[in-house]
């Protein structure tokens, strides 16, 4: 029997192999990056180079899913224009339903739900997209969910997904600090990006959420984000340099 090719067979082993193929194609897709900071929350997204004769607005990795909360997705683009409209409809029946705004984790929640539906059905096969799920719930808490093809969903201080993911999160697991301000957390965003963008902030995009609203830094703003980086750099460089030197003799 071919496993690979059967959806709802589990192998000898224990592996769905159309899930995992899924998951292969988050990892080849670009990168997302979630933040939460003491009184906001960042998404930074890497966009792909638009062509001459490409409209860029229609290149969107960030997703609006209600007044406070966005979705950022990494693989198969198609795949999060179905999930995101879906998702967008909940959030509308939940407001008619129970007359108040859907939380950050109903939400990943839902959408987590739907992913594992097309895990277990013939004539379907699964997302090819794991998703950041950032807002802020009524009580003025900053959330940060992140959900997979499998279906599963956490909550996370900072994640990445996408292509190289795992050096992204290993860089967040090292600077990462409780109670960051939204600079702080804005630079954290660009810094980890730059591990995997090479071509600087055209290709960039960050979305910082707030209690209060959104707002989206423009190219300039993330350019002098950058130059504050690289001066940090060579900063401590020169100071790495100086601790080599040999003490001179009087």
């Amino acid at each position: 029997m071919s496993y690979d090719s059967a959806l709802t067979i589990f192998s000898p082993d224990g592996h769905l192999f159309q899930v995992e193929y899924a998951q292969e194609a988050v990892r080849k897709g670009t990168c997302a990056v979630g933040i939460c900071c003491k009184d906001s929350v960042i998404l930074g997204v890497e966009k792909k180079a638009a062509l001459k004769l490409q409209d860029s607005r229609t290149m969107r990795k960030i997703h609006r899913l209600d007044e406070h909360i966005f979705l950022a997705s990494a693989g198969l683009v198609a795949d999060a224009r179905v999930l995101v409209d879906m998702a967008r409809v909940e959030c509308q029946n939940h407001r008619l339903t129970v007359e108040d705004a859907p939380t950050v984790e109903f939400i990943s929640h839902y959408i987590a739900s739907v992913q594992q539906r097309y895990t277990q059905s013939g004539g379907r096969r699964p997302f090819g997209i794991s998703t950041l799920i950032v807002g802020f719930d009524p009580n003025n808490t900053p959330k940060l969910f992140q959900t997979d093809p499998s279906g599963i969903y956490y909550q996370w201080k900072a994640n990445a997904i996408g292509r190289n993911s795992k050096t992204v999160h290993e860089f967040l697991e090292k600077h990462y600090a409780q109670d960051m301000s939204e600079s702080d957390g804005i630079k954290l965003a660009v810094k980890s990006l730059l591990e995997v963008v090479q071509t600087g902030a055209k290709n960039i995009e960050i979305l910082v959420i707030t209690k209060d609203g959104n707002r989206t830094p423009n190219i300039q703003e993330i350019e002098q984000t950058i130059k504050t980086i690289e001066a940090e750099k060579i900063e401590e460089a020169e100071k790495k340099a100086n601790k080599r030197k040999p003490a001179t003799s009087a």
